[in-house]
């Protein structure tokens, strides 16, 4: 054989051979699931750790949860490809977004498109039910906490109506509001009496009720918001090319797949809040960018 037709042959084998290793190095990644850290750790792992497992299942491929301290390193992580999927607010899922050219909305909870927070209060504050979102003025003066200072429903969106009433955190005890850090640490600073009122996702709320976490002598919801849209799964980019053809599609059908007709999926769902996923889209969260802007947590 020829030189030239030998070193044809071998340089044909070594293509060949890295295309081989490349698609099974492809093929052994897992898929990075994260979410933003909304709740306890202790019901994050439970629940994105049995979601992992399902996804695996459902797709074939290995599905890691990685935990982020905090919203900001949920939508640093997926910039940098540190995260592949993951659950993001209405707020945080815009700014990963926009951060994240080519990152796709796949699917929202049947509970987000129309969501809400409440607002709470000690019983001893001296605060009583609202009836209109002008009577948020009686909020002055008192001891006020958000959740996560990127929160949609524990933040951004609470910040908005009361921005609509007059209110702002200069008005507040201490000439600022405080951040508890997630929604349910926010009932437990209220509850306790560290803070007179705050605001938080309504769905953590009746969860936390439902779990007997709340003492309705201590702390009760003076004021549901009108509604808006929030939470929702978000894919960053190239992960057909990583996963296969039609791969992101994949995922989406999954998520709005799931039913409660395995212990597994019915646990899934019922850690969610949600008895279903549906399809979404980005300008379902051109809303909360216009919020996100006026309030400068989007620039």
């Amino acid at each position: 054989m020829p030189s030239r037709e030998r070193r044809a042959v071998v340089l044909t084998g070594l293509v060949l051979s890295f295309g081989i290793t490349a698609s099974r190095t492809s093929a052994g990644q897992p898929l990075k699931v994260g979410a933003i850290p909304d709740q306890n750790p202790e019901k994050l792992n439970r629940l994105y750790g049995s979601l992992a497992k399902e996804l695996s299942d459902r797709l074939n491929v290995p599905v890691r949860y990685v935990p982020v301290s905090n919203y900001a390193a949920a939508v640093s992580a997926f910039r940098t490809g540190s995260l592949d999927l993951v659950w993001f607010g209405g707020l945080t899922g815009v700014q990963a977004r926009l951060q994240t050219p080519g990152a796709k909305v796949l699917a929202q909870r049947d509970i987000d498109a129309r969501f809400t927070s409440v607002f709470i209060a000690n019983g001893s504050s001296g605060l009583r039910p609202i009836s209109s979102q002008d009577q948020l003025k009686q909020l002055k003066g008192k001891r006020f906490t958000f959740g996560s200072e990127s929160s949609t429903s524990g933040r951004l969106m609470p910040q908005y109506f009361m921005k609509q009433a007059g209110v702002t955190p200069a008005d507040f005890a201490g000439g600022r509001a405080g951040f508890s850090g997630s929604h349910d640490a926010t009932i437990a600073m209220v509850q306790s009496g560290a803070y007179q009122a705050g605001a938080l996702n309504e769905q953590v709320w009746f969860s936390n009720v439902n779990a007997g976490k709340v003492d309705p002598n201590k702390v009760r919801v003076i004021w549901r918001t009108p509604t808006y849209p929030d939470y929702h799964w978000v894919a960053r980019p190239g992960l057909d090319q990583r996963f296969g053809s039609g791969f992101t599609e994949r995922i989406r059908t999954t998520l709005i797949g799931l039913k409660p007709d395995t212990s597994r999926r019915r646990k899934v769902l019922e850690l969610f809040g949600a008895k279903r996923f549906i399809p979404a889209k980005a300008s379902d969260y051109v809303a909360i960018e216009k919020v996100g802007r006026q309030l400068g947590k989007i620039r």
